[in-house]
């Protein structure tokens, strides 16, 4: 059955889709109607979004867009708006503006016989309204926010991990950002115990952390940043830190992650830690993304008549974390090959005692210096050609110590590394054509460099949009800082490595009455990966979904997924795959899931919204005896009594194996969310989430965990 599944299921999906004629605006899985960056994590939490899909949300709402002000890539980067839409908004800012500011009266006005819109940025009312958590009106003046975060569980014996994000300036085209963390676990720098001859950090313990610092100043025809930023271009192959869809150069970086699962709070093994310490469970502290640190600028002027050359130069040092089990001890490994242990790490305590670490991360492992630039000349708003290049070296920490990388690490061994690339985009009418090729190097002894590209394809209509994505990575294409899209499948710690790829994703509506998306994703791998054997593995991904709209009191929608590696090999497995705990929820060697999703959401009365879900799927193991298959329900209940206050309620129930209590996540987490506009410029939000483990003690595994309890505060004020 399942191999009649694999070679006529993808065929007749794909065929579907091709009379379909549609695809997708930015790659986002839905249209979230979100108010923070909470509610986006529950939707990765449940699946309903991926990491790239969170990444790029939270990236896009803490940056802000001013829908007067963006260029045609940023719109595209709002969720559900085509390339169709965004031409259609430019064209209404360039009428106003050839009418001296003055708002038109037609303003925007779709296809599909809409009414238009009398907004400064153009959108229609109900796009403002489910965009609203991702636009900003920058006004001249001084202006600015600042954002208190706090998460805790009632369990912790410790003092809650506490976050400060604040945001200034608006005067003389100068803003400033900062982010400050309070860690109550913080380890200390790691360093080379000759005595011992080990590595060595100081023991955890509690301390303020300044990791991002930015001022920025725009000009009219140039913009300069020192201090933390984020970086892209093109299609994202070359170069990209920003998460965005379409990125077009640096942005300022001061974004936080709040705590994810609780962990143990000792981080020591042995009897480091005291006994109640072994058994508890505490709340993470904070986390962020490292980007770059230093200086970034671009400068752009017309070019003969109608083209504009744009300039961009960086240079950042970087202190890097790395994961633990990604460090190589050249001096008791000399041959990484061969298969080399990570070192153990060790924690001095009272006395002369000692014990290793446990902790899976450590902070400050080397010194990265990088730097390169972009050069990109814009013959008209849809169409320029680009070069971008770049170069980094690390530089370990640990005096006395000789570090490297380990195979897994995503950062090529032996020394420095970089790439260098050329990106073009034309577009005239409903199409769009995008590329970008690219060539990494580094010195790693098996390694060198290899070749990438990417090519888009965009058809864009009133109703409906086409994309069509082809992508080549070689086997030595080792490229730390491209975002490029991939499949799930990881070589050395990278997943935009090793691939041969085609994507089509598609879009089509019809205004307030249906909606229908989806997307097929096919790759093989060109060679041999991690595992021997694996070269000209194929698998595939697809999905479809659509969502009818006309009742607002009844809207269901469908949604159906097909997951499949090894196709044609019985189902191999490669050994490869990244874990992805926001959407898998199967073992990185799963060859087949096959799932439908069903939602109705009903808009009950005013501020009043009920949406009810269950998801079925069939998951196919090679190291199973058989078929499991999952289940996952979803309630959600949206109020909003006043204007200034926003009330919500949560429940999910998931099972990732029905015939049994004992070993996979089986859970129910109920939540609670409340918002409150105190003030004109003062909210306040809080959230309350119940979690019971629903496996069965008697037969588990692992004993279940003990409800848990987990709180969520965050002050935000505007000025």
């Amino acid at each position: 059955m399942r191999r009649v599944l694999s070679l006529w299921l993808p065929w007749l999906l794909g065929c579907w889709l091709c009379r379909a004629l549609p695809v997708h605006a930015a790659p986002y899985e839905v249209e979230p109607e979100v108010s923070g960056e909470l509610d986006l994590l529950a939707l990765a939490e449940e699946g309903a979004i991926s990491r790239e899909t969170l990444a790029a949300l939270l990236a896009l709402r803490r940056a802000g867009v001013d829908p007067r002000l963006a260029t045609r890539a940023t719109l595209y980067g709002l969720p559900g708006l085509t390339y169709a839409d965004v031409d259609v908004l430019l064209r209404a800012r360039m009428r106003r503006r050839d009418a001296g500011g003055r708002a038109t009266k037609h303003g925007r006005a779709r296809a599909s016989g809409a009414a238009g819109s009398d907004s400064p940025g153009g959108l229609t009312e109900e796009e403002e309204r489910r965009l609203a958590s991702f636009l900003v009106r920058r006004e001249p003046g001084l202006s600015g926010d600042a954002r208190l975060l706090m998460a805790f569980a009632a369990s912790d014996p410790l003092l809650p991990p506490v976050a400060l994000q604040v945001r200034a300036g608006g005067l003389a085209g100068m803003r400033a950002g900062v982010l400050l963390s309070l860690a109550r676990r913080r380890l200390g720098p790691l360093q080379r115990d000759e005595r011992r001859r080990a590595l060595v950090v100081e023991a955890p313990g509690p301390a303020v952390l300044l990791p991002k610092l930015y001022a920025h100043w725009t000009g009219e025809r140039a913009s300069v940043l020192a201090g933390t930023y984020r970086l892209g271009f093109g299609q994202r192959l070359t170069l990209d830190t920003t998460a965005l869809p379409s990125p077009e150069g640096f942005l300022p970086d001061d974004g936080v992650r709040p705590p994810g699962a609780l962990e143990r709070e000792c981080l020591v093994g042995g009897t480091g830690c005291e006994p109640e310490e072994r058994l508890s469970d505490v709340t993470p502290d904070f986390a962020w993304d490292e980007g770059f640190r230093g200086l970034v600028g671009t400068v752009r002027g017309p070019v003969g008549t109608g083209a504009e050359l744009s300039l961009t130069g960086f240079g950042s040092y970087q202190l890097r974390s790395l994961a633990r089990h990604a460090v190589l001890d050249r001096s008791a490994c000399v041959d990484s090959r061969g298969g080399c242990r990570a070192p153990d790490v060790l924690v001095p305590l009272s006395g002369s005692r000692v014990e290793k670490l446990t902790a899976r991360t450590l902070p400050g492992v080397f010194q990265e210096w990088a730097g390169g630039g972009n050069a990109t000349l814009s013959l008209s708003p849809r169409a320029q050609v680009g070069v971008t290049g770049w170069a980094a070296r690390p530089v370990w920490s640990p005096e006395g110590a000789r570090l490297d990388f380990q195979p897994s690490a995503r950062y090529p061994a032996g020394g420095g590394f970089g790439a260098v690339g050329l990106d073009a985009a034309w577009g005239r009418g409903a199409v769009d054509l995008f590329f970008e090729g690219t060539r990494s190097f580094d010195v790693a002894p098996d390694g060198g460099g290899g070749f990438g590209a990417v090519q888009r394809t965009v058809l864009s209509g009133a109703r409906h949009e086409v994309e069509l994505a082809l992508r080549y990575y070689g086997r030595d294409f080792a490229n730390p800082y491209s975002g490029a899209t991939s499949g799930p499948d990881t070589l050395e710690g990278l997943r935009v490595r090793n691939e041969l790829g085609a994507r089509v994703r598609y879009l089509q509506r019809a205004e307030g009455a249906w909606r229908v998306r989806g997307q097929v994703d096919a790759w093989t791998l060109p060679a041999d990966g991690a595992v021997p054997g694996t070269a000209g593995t194929a698998h595939l991904r697809a999905s479809a979904r659509a969502d009818w709209l006309v009742w607002p009191r009844f809207q269901p929608s469908l949604q159906v997924e097909l997951r499949d590696s090894g196709l044609g090999t019985g189902g191999a497995c490669s050994g490869e795959a990244e874990v992805d705990a926001s959407q898998e929820g199967t073992s990185p060697c799963s060859s087949g899931r096959y799932g439908v999703v069903a939602r109705v959401r009903s808009e009950v009365a005013d501020g009043v919204t009920v949406a009810v879900q269950y998801g079925h799927a069939r998951v196919e193991a090679p190291d199973a005896e058989g078929p499991r298959y999952d289940g996952q329900a979803v309630l959600d209940v949206r109020l909003r009594p006043a204007e200034s206050v926003k009330l919500g309620a949560r429940v999910v129930w998931k099972d990732e194996d029905l015939s049994e209590r004992r070993r996979l996540r089986q859970e129910l987490r109920a939540a609670v969310d409340a918002g409150w506009a105190a003030f004109e410029r003062v909210t306040a939000r809080a959230r309350y989430a119940w979690v019971l483990d629903l496996k069965d003690a008697s037969v588990a595994r692992v004993p279940p965990d003990p409800p848990r309890h987990l709180f969520h505060l965050e002050l935000e004020t505007r000025f």
